[in-house]
């Protein structure tokens, strides 16, 4: 049975992260909140979490799960090439509601599903998740939620959808909102090959990211 833990008690707060970071290293699953909405997270190197991560959400292999990362070393540890607006983007919006696809390391001994050869890399402005992934290293993390359904901002709403499949929640109070990070793609800017595409908007507005990567930014795909 799942068990749930209000982070905002010192008396839950480290005992569930011990037992988060038992579960992780298990091939469990853990329900974290983030600064856009509560997320469900894998071990990004299992691929038996991972595809758990996908049947929990009732989600096929055509949908990869982003990576969430503890700070911009693990960007350069997982992506192979990282252009110089990417880097100024994410010191611009790291930690923050940031998606960027980049093309992943090829010495990765990973599978998140039909990826193509990349990965979606951010960092989560949120307290509980950094601590999390600071201990356990890079996770694979999907919204929290059935696959249709909305995402949870709540740690109740992920238990109600998503129920017994987790193994340990983390429940931190409702997220800042319900509006989902944006996601860049910049794999044809770094194959030089075109610019950097907004595939998914969100939090973050193209007239903020423009202002920081300026004619590199091509328009909404």
């Amino acid at each position: 049975m799942a068990r749930i833990f209000d982070c905002s008690a010192e008396s839950e707060l480290l005992p569930g992260m011990r037992l988060a970071r038992g579960a992780i290293g298990r091939g469990e699953l853990v329900v974290l909140p983030t600064d856009t909405v509560y997320g469900v997270a894998a071990d990004a190197f299992s691929p038996d979490a991972v595809q758990r991560l996908l049947d929990a959400k009732g989600r096929g292999r055509q949908s990869p799960p982003p990576v969430l990362v503890p700070g911009v070393p693990t960007l350069d540890a997982l992506a192979e090439t990282v252009p110089p607006v990417v880097r100024e983007l994410v010191t611009a919006f790291w930690p923050g509601p940031l998606t960027v696809i980049l093309p992943a390391r090829s010495s990765l001994v990973w599978d998140l599903g039909e990826t193509r050869g990349t990965v979606a890399l951010r960092m989560p402005d949120n307290r509980i998740a950094l601590e999390l992934l600071s201990e356990t290293g890079p996770l694979a993390v999907s919204s929290a939620n059935r696959t249709g359904e909305p995402a949870a901002t709540t740690a109740a709403e992920a238990v109600e959808q998503l129920g017994d499949s987790i193994a340990v929640y983390l429940d931190g109070g409702a997220t800042p909102g319900s509006v989902p990070s944006t996601i860049v793609d910049a794999t044809a800017l770094a194959a030089g090959t075109g610019p950097l595409r907004i595939v998914r908007s969100g939090a973050l507005s193209e007239d903020q990211l423009r202002a920081v990567a300026g004619d590199a930014l091509g328009g909404p795909e």
